[in-house]
């Protein structure tokens, strides 16, 4: 049976054995070892992050975080797929 918690099956076992992610190349992984480095467990233990949390959480500002969902929401909307997103 699949599990609907998003996670994947390498987040589990990270969970499970409570170590740190060391796949570096993984686009998921962030320098954020309270969360077993992996950003899938960020969303799972936390949900919806506000950016702050996530400017903490990447060790980047919130200025940074802010410009970074800008440019990300003005590319969906040029690719009209903004409407396939709940805010």
């Amino acid at each position: 049976m699949k599990k609907i918690d998003g996670l994947r099956e390498c987040s589990r076992k990270c969970m499970k054995k409570k170590k740190q992610c060391k796949d570096m190349k993984c686009r998921l992984w962030q320098d954020y070892p309270q969360e077993y480095n992996c950003t899938l467990i960020s969303v799972y233990e936390h949900g919806q992050m506000t950016l702050r949390a996530v400017a903490e959480t990447e060790k980047l500002s919130f200025a940074r975080i802010k410009q970074i969902e800008s440019a990300a929401l003005k590319k969906l909307k040029s690719l009209n797929l903004i409407g396939c997103f709940r805010f």
